[in-house]
């Protein structure tokens, strides 16, 4: 998977890699966490890719309102306020 994205790759800069939108892939998470460091302002932890999802298109990606509402979730799932 490492050479097939670094095939991807556009840029690096610090903490953000930017491939071609061109494979998508199932991330698995121990959490969602705020972070500065990306443009997103969420950051996975332990984030690891689960498999390749060859039946979807990069246009059925999840999108950022769904990461927030992942984000909220886990508060509530947790019993926690965020």
């Amino acid at each position: 998977m490492t050479n097939r994205l670094q095939e991807l790759k556009s840029s690096e800069t610090g903490f953000t890699v930017t491939v071609k939108p061109s494979i998508v892939v199932e991330v698995a998470y121990d959490e969602i966490q705020r972070s500065p460091h990306y443009k997103s302002g969420f950051a996975l932890r332990f984030a690891r890719i689960a498999r390749i999802r060859n039946y979807k298109s990069v246009d059925e990606v999840d999108s950022l309102q769904r990461l927030q509402s992942l984000y909220d979730k886990q508060f509530a799932r947790k019993g926690m306020l965020n």
